[in-house]
């Protein structure tokens, strides 16, 4: 059986509107064999589609056909520890573990750079998709089907605080709530910021981050579907945040901090109770730098 363990991500990071993402340590594993028909469980409870409307098994059918192998069946095993619907990359881990896996038991005839393209395809971006399957921080570009891009790694002097609401925020909706157009000086704005981003993490000068995580193409018209989250962004600063940001379409938010910042942790989970916010979780990632891998 192979065995796929694929990272979550965080997307946009601010300004990088459907460019730039990172991996970080919390997992999804898939686990994949060929079979004598479709066999598809949840071995955590999470409920998951179980025909052949799964998405994992959608990938692993496409690279079947795409190297022209015929597939009987599938056995399929997932435990989902990314939250759904969170901003987390949930649906990428499940694109990327599909490709991954499927790449594997037929030995490997895509490179790392095909299932790029191919992830990237089927997700609609490579801001999520991207950094599950190489790791680090990725800023990509889609174009006509391929993508364009750069990992760097980065530093494990940070941490990475997901704080996770108890309530989903689908990518559809939180697309719909942004405008058809932006003035000219917006745009500037957000290809300024998000070039500091990139810069700014690999080379270690975090001073910049709250800067550079301003937004004005998505954050401001999203936030307003996240119960809490002007609290929450504004607390997280209070307390030594370099940046604070909605993780993808949301509903997460995502604290970057300081690895000695020890303190943090309990700071929000107590924010969070005294305000109500009982079914929120708080987690405290680390840097992922190597992305989807084939584990024992």
């Amino acid at each position: 059986m192979i065995k796929v363990q694929i990272p979550a991500t965080s997307a946009n990071i601010g300004a990088g509107f459907d460019s730039l993402g990172l991996a970080v340590s919390m997992y999804n594993y898939v686990n994949l064999e060929e079979h004598d028909r479709v066999e598809i469980v949840a071995q955590d409870g999470v409920k998951i589609p179980t025909d052949e409307s799964n998405l994992v098994y959608k990938c692993v059918k496409y690279i079947y056909d795409l190297c022209d192998k015929p597939l009987q069946g599938v056995r399929i095993e997932q435990v989902n520890n990314i939250p759904m619907a969170r901003g987390l990359g949930s649906s990428s881990a499940c694109i990327v573990g599909g490709l991954v896996g499927a790449n594997a038991m037929l030995g490997n005839p895509l490179r790392t750079s095909d299932l790029v393209n191919i992830a990237a395809t089927m997700e609609g971006h490579p801001d999520n998709s991207t950094p599950a399957l190489l790791g680090g921080l990725v800023t990509a570009v889609l174009e006509n089907g391929k993508v364009y891009y750069v990992k760097q790694e980065i530093a494990e002097d940070l941490r990475f605080v997901t704080i996770i609401p108890d309530f989903e925020l689908k990518t559809k909706f939180a697309r719909e709530a942004l405008p058809k157009e932006i003035p000219h000086k917006d745009g500037v704005f957000n290809l300024s910021r998000a070039a500091l981003m990139s810069v700014s993490l690999y080379s270690r000068n975090y001073q910049n981050l709250r800067i550079a995580a301003d937004d004005r193409l998505h954050q401001p018209y999203r936030l307003s579907l996240i119960n809490g989250a002007h609290d929450v962004l504004e607390m997280s600063y209070k307390h030594g945040a370099y940046a604070s940001y909605i993780s993808g379409a949301g509903s997460t938010l995502m604290s970057i901090i300081s690895s000695g910042n020890f303190e943090f942790e309990g700071i929000v989970r107590e924010f969070l109770e005294q305000n109500g916010f009982t079914g929120w979780k708080v987690n405290v990632l680390s840097i992922d730098n190597v992305g989807a891998r084939i584990i024992p």
